[in-house]
């Protein structure tokens, strides 16, 4: 039991080295990964290194999957998501306003959850949606605009 205590002991005191801000970014980038990757199926047109940034410009058939694989064929509504996965992931890469983008980025993740995929519990929604909670709550730490933007100047 003794053996087992030190090892723990050990593992804290290395784990305690690592900046706190770095999970916090590492959070950022996968859920900006993720739902970044998901809008350029979405949008076409201006495109700057292979990523697609005519946010306004929806593929042909951006609204077929959504009215056949979602069920979802108000316009207004097509938009809106798509408006959503592309800044709401930009605030989370940039971390200027963080917790917006985190809070904004759980109310999609919840539509997907219960409206697009209902029965896939325990699914990556979960993954994320952790990870956003995580984000919420914490900001998005030292390595952010939001930090370099609000501390205080001595």
């Amino acid at each position: 039991m003794n053996l087992i205590k030190k090892l723990i002991q050990m593992i804290e005191k290395y784990a305690k080295m690592i900046p706190e801000d770095l999970p916090l970014l590492g959070a950022r980038l996968v859920i900006f990964t993720v739902f970044w990757k998901s809008v350029q199926t979405k949008i076409v047109g201006l495109t700057v290194f292979d990523q697609h940034l005519a946010f306004w410009n929806l593929g042909g058939s951006t609204k077929i999957v959504f009215q056949y694989e979602y069920g979802i064929s108000n316009d207004f509504l097509i938009y809106a998501g798509t408006l959503a996965e592309f800044f709401f992931p930009l605030m989370l890469l940039f971390g200027l306003f963080t917790r917006v983008g985190a809070f904004g980025l759980l109310g999609v993740t919840a539509v997907i959850q219960f409206f697009v995929y209902p029965d896939a519990w325990l699914g990556s929604h979960m993954y994320w949606a952790a990870l956003l909670f995580i984000i919420l709550r914490q900001g998005g730490g030292r390595i952010s605009l939001d930090y370099l933007l609000t501390r205080e100047k001595s």
